[in-house]
């Protein structure tokens, strides 16, 4: 009776579980996905995905180039990746001549280049568009004997063309005769080491190109900056999100960002002091107050043209980028100057 009674229980499970493998043979399967579907974001925390970029936007970006243009790109790369978790964008400043290069070379997808594009290096294939807007303005150390005075007068152009080309000025008292210091008063003067867009833009402001510019050559934008920063007689130059602090929106801790006395009447008038604050500067910037150059456009370079989804995140960068310019211490571009660069992007 007991075998009997196993045989029933064997039998029994063993029409169940046929009865059931019909069961999941017959039932639909849903579809397996490893990403969410579009209308379930990855984060409820992330905005909604920019116009233009669709769901499935994947792959790699990288980026080098110019110290002006690295901050902003930062910025543009977290924002643009929080939206397209797909894509992956590696940044790396070095110089604009280095951007130029690795464009060209095709090592970069992107070439930041804070200067204008030589006819040479169009020739080459360089493809390019502006993206925001900065300026390269003078610096000292906030220690420096003649603070007073050069907050007060201010230097012009000719005088920097003194300091940097010419070398005929060679001291502070001769940039503000007059002026109570003691001790040592030689200016000692520092530029860049590096291809860049910074210096080429200075030189150019001083009717001159890089080799040309005269002093103690420091690498990168950092670098110059501390360098000045230290040296209680030494004139640099900078670009405005490295003499300024973005968080603060004050002038860099240690550094002065001389005036350019623009008329060369020997003081600040009103409307030249515009060096206050990075809001001031950008804002001098943006309505032609400050000279241009050394304000200038920045550029991003490819080789040829832009492709795939780097051309996607250009497109992004001239439209819905714009808006993260000003709180990196940027100017946009106008509206007309986004609008005649599209076409170039189709």
């Amino acid at each position: 009776m007991k075998g009997l009674i196993k045989g029933k229980q064997a039998l029994s499970l063993s029409a169940i579980l046929g009865i059931l493998m019909v069961i999941s043979a017959c039932a639909p399967r849903e579809p397996v996905s490893s990403t969410p579907a579009p209308s379930q974001p990855a984060s409820s925390s992330l905005p909604a995905r920019p116009s233009g970029t669709g769901p499935t936007l994947t792959g790699k970006i990288t980026v080098s180039g110019a110290w002006a243009l690295y901050p902003m790109m930062v910025k543009w790369a977290e924002e643009f990746q929080r939206t397209n978790p797909g894509v992956k964008i590696d940044v790396s400043a070095g110089g604009a001549g280095k951007g130029m290069a690795d464009a060209l070379s095709g090592l970069a997808d992107i070439g930041m280049v804070s200067r204008e594009v030589y006819p040479v290096e169009i020739d080459k294939g360089a493809f390019y568009v502006p993206s925001v807007i900065d300026a390269v303005v003078a610096v000292a150390s906030a220690g420096n004997p003649f603070k007073d005075d050069i907050l007060a007068r201010g230097i012009g152009r000719q005088a920097f063309t003194g300091i940097w080309i010419n070398r005929n000025v060679a001291n502070w008292r001769d940039v503000f005769p007059g002026a109570k210091a003691s001790g040592k008063t030689d200016i000692h003067v520092y530029t860049r080491s590096d291809a860049a867009g910074a210096p080429e833009t200075w030189a150019k402001y001083l009717g001159a190109k890089q080799e040309d510019l005269l002093g103690t050559g420091v690498y990168g934008d950092p670098g110059l900056a501390e360098a000045v920063r230290r040296d209680p007689l030494g004139i640099g130059f900078n670009n405005i999100s490295y003499a300024y602090d973005i968080r603060s929106g004050k002038q860099v801790d240690g550094l002065v960002a001389i005036p350019i006395d623009v008329n060369e009447n020997g003081k600040i008038d009103p409307e030249e002091a515009v060096y206050g604050s990075l809001d001031d500067i950008t804002q001098a910037i943006a309505k032609g107050v400050y000279p241009s150059p050394p304000a200038r456009e920045l550029n991003l370079v490819t080789l040829r043209e832009f492709k795939g989804v780097t051309r996607e995140f250009i497109k992004w960068i001239l439209t819905e980028g714009q808006k993260y310019a000003p709180e990196a211490g940027y100017i946009p571009l106008s509206q007309a100057r986004v609008d005649s660069q599209l076409p170039k992007l189709r």
